[in-house]
């Protein structure tokens, strides 16, 4: 991971914890159902754009690392692992 997307990326990350905390006090309080879903709704979106981003920079980083270190194994070892992500990603 570059070390300039880290700290993003930790923030991002905390948004979306502060929101689980309110779905868990919203479910507490037994807020309206349409309400709840609307923020679990949101903090999958969340969730998915830093999943993106995470994607974004394995590629950018490993992937091509990878590819332009020549080393056949290599490739063929992070090929396989996003292989096996996107196949469990799948399910």
């Amino acid at each position: 991971m570059d070390a300039q997307d880290r700290p993003k990326l930790l923030n991002r990350l905390s948004r979306i914890e502060g929101q689980v905390r309110g779905i868990a006090r919203m479910v507490d309080e037994d807020r309206y159902c349409i309400d709840v879903l609307t923020q679990v709704q949101a903090v999958r979106a969340a969730l998915s754009r830093v999943e993106t981003e995470l994607l974004r920079g394995h590629l950018g980083h490993c992937i091509e690392g990878a590819i332009v270190s020549g080393d056949k194994d290599e490739q063929r070892r992070k090929a396989a692992e996003l292989i096996e992500l996107l196949e469990r990603a799948a399910r």
